[in-house]
């Protein structure tokens, strides 16, 4: 691979510890500092829908002036805000620090808001037989990353601080030296120019012409393929968002379990859904990126809907585990197919698209649930979750199953 993308791999798995040490401890922090279901569901609703807005934005100009910018912007404001979080628990500022920096999302190591610019760049520098396989890659070392940071999010068991913020500053300091670390590295990473699509003076009007009605003819198959993949994605946003940031706090208020209980079946989780994602990525190349999808995606839609009937915290966090690998193991895939759409020019928007159809809905559950929550009423979220995702396999399969058919080279109508 080239060092560009060994480099962003390398980033991807740093910048994950913080961002699984954050899907453990955010919302049992909040918890500790006594916020309700609602309070802590509404500030991640919040964060979801600030992401979104950003993501449009940075998806749009990543494509005008370059990728690595955002990057680095992403890693500053989230070492600020892991600072900030470190020394004061005013609701204030955890709020900015949470809506801003995303904490407690578990983005698998990608850059919150700023990945449209993150998957741009990486696709830039793979090409298109091979993203399956190194997409794969990078969401499996993200995984590995996001375990190890679960690990480290049971710390605060073990320290029995006198305060919450005493006892979860190691954690959120840990963050803020990841985040440095990536900026530094993020530095060193060169981004090549984008080719200079403007027509010299002087040329055949009737090749200009010829050409416009061909870019008109792609722009309008890669328009229409982009809003596709938008539609399909809102029922597993919205199902993603009614569980995804709020299991460690189900676990706690289902089985009273501790944040070193629930920070080593993450763990485990995500040390498994990296294995899976290799796994998928090996699956995509036998029977097809879709395919590979669709059917993992089921097995994960069964595990959910099972998992809030099981009698104790040892056997759901086994269903949990199995659930996570299958389902999130096939996030490489998903994000292959969707930097595949349209061509580099545009892959910043098309990427930018497809993450906005996953988190606008998404923002809309941890409140949903929350205030289910607090009406406990705890399994009906992971319920709603099964069912959606459930159908939304069936929708993927039927409207992209055709990519598989037609071989992955054909999803594009270019070679970048």
């Amino acid at each position: 691979m080239p060092s560009v993308v060994q480099q962003l791999i390398w980033i991807r798995g740093l910048r994950s510890i913080g961002q699984g040490a954050m899907v453990v401890d955010l919302t049992l922090y909040l918890k500790d500092l006594h916020w309700s279901g609602a309070a802590i569901g509404g500030v991640t609703s919040g964060a979801g829908l600030v992401g979104a807005v950003l993501i449009l934005v940075v998806g749009i100009l990543s494509d005008r002036v370059g990728r690595k910018p955002f990057l680095l912007v992403y890693e500053v404001l989230t070492s600020l805000s892991a600072l900030a979080a470190s020394f004061t628990s005013f609701g204030l500022v955890l709020v900015l620090a949470i809506v801003l920096a995303g904490f407690g999302r578990g983005q698998s190591g990608a850059a919150g808001p700023f990945s449209p610019a993150e998957q741009a760049l990486l696709a830039r520098y793979v090409v298109r037989h091979d993203r399956g396989r190194v997409f794969s890659l990078n969401n499996a070392v993200g995984f590995v990353g996001m375990a190890i940071g679960a690990m480290l999010g049971g710390l605060p068991a073990w320290l029995h601080k006198a305060t919450p913020l005493v006892a979860y500053r190691p954690v959120f300091l840990t963050v803020a030296a990841l985040s440095l670390v990536c900026f530094i590295i993020i530095t060193r990473i060169p981004e090549t120019q984008r080719e200079n699509a403007q027509r010299q003076e002087g040329s055949d009007p009737a090749l200009e012409q010829s050409a416009q009605k061909e870019e008109k003819t792609i722009r309008r198959q890669e328009n229409r393929s982009m809003t596709m993949l938008a539609l399909v994605n809102v029922l597993n946003g919205l199902a993603v968002g009614l569980t995804g940031p709020m299991m460690a706090y189900w676990f706690s208020l289902r089985y009273g379990a501790s944040t070193g209980e629930i920070g080593m079946t993450i763990a485990i989780s995500f040390l498994l859904t990296g294995l899976f994602s290799v796994v998928s990525g090996s699956m995509a190349a036998r029977v097809g990126m879709v395919t590979s999808v669709t059917w993992m995606r089921v097995f994960g839609s069964v595990f959910m809907l099972t998992l809030p009937f099981m009698p104790n915290f040892a056997w759901a966090s086994v269903l949990f585990i199995l659930r996570n690998a299958v389902n999130r193991g096939t996030q490489g895939n998903r994000t292959a197919l969707s930097a595949s759409l349209t061509r580099d020019k545009r892959r910043g928007l098309a990427t930018s698209i497809n993450a906005l159809s996953m988190r606008l809905p998404a923002s809309i559950g941890p409140t949903v649930s929350g205030y289910l929550f607090d009406a406990d009423l705890l399994s009906l979220p992971l319920i709603l979750t099964a069912v959606l995702q459930l159908v939304n396999a069936g929708i993927y399969q039927r409207v992209f199953g055709r990519y598989d058919r037609q071989g992955q080279d054909s999803v594009t109508s270019d070679g970048t």
